[in-house]
């Protein structure tokens, strides 16, 4: 293969490891002459590259992009790729995790001089501050993506992150409800103004953000159905069928939210939600968490108990009645039912004796037996 570079390409050459790269000679800075590398797995790949350089050059961004930070290759990635493809939540979640976790640590340091090792001390200091398994994973994950747009942009030469172990996450164990704490909780909320809230909760299984998200507009309560449209993943959005009670529940919480609403007068910014503060602007996910725990509190529950238990409550009092894994599946948004099986397989085997059991009841009867017939 020949190693020449092609007219009007720049400077490119194929190394010894077989890896392409170009050159571009950026002049004089600060009295030092100051190059950029470009790198790639194909000549085609490093032309592209070359050419964006070249076109920042004329422009006169080369020198921008060459020292700038993490936090301000961060700070336009956010604006220029993430909120322009992803919805409001994940882009303000991404910059919530990048303002209080990584660029504390690293946001200082110029991009292209990122290295593994400052990945691997940003992960240590975050797993030092006792945050969860997941928020650290979560953190490395967010990087890796805006590092992957960094190396298309030709801004570094590897994405580092990819270089670092991602953090382990151990399964957190299901402790769903009993029967009997789940009435309690119940009967704890009776008449406060969320009490639909969480009849939704375990008798829906929607996620926290998915029940702050509902708009009435989501809501046919003539038809019984609930759209879950601000689901976690494409196959989170989906329409259920609601039972009576929350029927009532829902619209005995219309009627409230109407005399709310009534009191507030001007005061009242309105949102569409079902479930918006008492001035109608939408309730936090802390603020939620924060009254979930007063009310276990209150019943002396375990405080281990979180909010997305209600979840897995619903879930595990599904299976128990004998539904199927499958419209379980259906009914909490799963991606795959492979999903459902492994978070909620320990309540299988009591349904498949039961079952079991009442199939041996049905083999054992004779011919002659009356409940045979019918």
């Amino acid at each position: 293969m020949s190693k020449r570079r092609g007219h009007g390409e720049g400077s490119i050459h194929q190394r010894s490891d077989g890896r392409w790269c170009a050159l571009v000679d950026l002049g004089i800075i600060n009295g030092t002459r100051k190059r950029k590398y470009l790198y790639g797995d194909t000549r085609k790949e490093v032309a592209e590259k070359l050419k964006v350089a070249l076109r920042d050059q004329q422009l006169g961004l080369m020198t921008v992009h060459e020292n700038q930070t993490v936090t301000q290759f961060l700070t336009a990635w956010l604006e220029q790729s993430v909120k322009p493809t992803n919805k409001p939540s994940t882009h303000q979640s991404y910059r919530d995790i990048i303002k209080r976790h990584v660029e504390p640590a690293i946001g200082h340091i110029v991009l292209s001089k990122l290295t593994p090792q400052h990945i691997q001390a940003l992960l240590t200091t975050l797993k030092a501050k006792q945050l969860s398994p997941r928020t650290v994973q979560y953190a490395r994950a967010i990087l890796h993506h805006a590092l992957d747009q960094a190396l298309k942009w030709g801004y570094v030469a590897r994405n580092v992150v990819a270089l670092v172990e991602a953090p382990r996450v151990e399964r957190h164990t299901v402790e769903p409800l009993t029967e009997a704490q789940a009435t309690a909780l119940l009967q704890a909320v009776a008449g406060h103004r969320l009490e639909a809230l969480y009849r939704i909760a375990l008798g829906l299984g929607l996620r926290r953000g998915e029940v702050l998200a509902l708009r009435w507009v989501d809501l046919d309560l003539k038809a019984r159905t609930l759209r879950v449209a601000a689901g976690k993943t494409a196959s989170s959005t989906r329409t259920l069928p609601l039972p009576a009670t929350l029927v009532d529940a829902l619209r005995a919480h219309e009627q409230q939210q109407a005399h709310e609403r009534a009191e507030q007068g001007a005061s009242w910014k309105e949102h569409g939600l079902v479930f918006p503060s008492e001035v109608g602007t939408p309730i936090s996910g802390r603020n939620l968490l924060r009254h979930f725990k007063s009310v276990l509190t209150k019943l002396g529950l375990p405080a281990t108990i979180r909010f997305h238990d209600l979840r897995h409550s619903c879930a595990t009092f599904l299976i128990a009645q004998g539904v199927h894994p499958r419209v379980v599946m259906e009914i909490l948004g799963h991606s795959q039912i492979s999903v459902t099986m492994n978070t909620y397989g320990h309540v299988l085997p009591e349904t498949q004796q039961d079952a079991v059991q009442k199939l041996d009841a049905l083999l054992r009867r004779q011919p002659d037996d009356p409940a045979a017939s019918s």
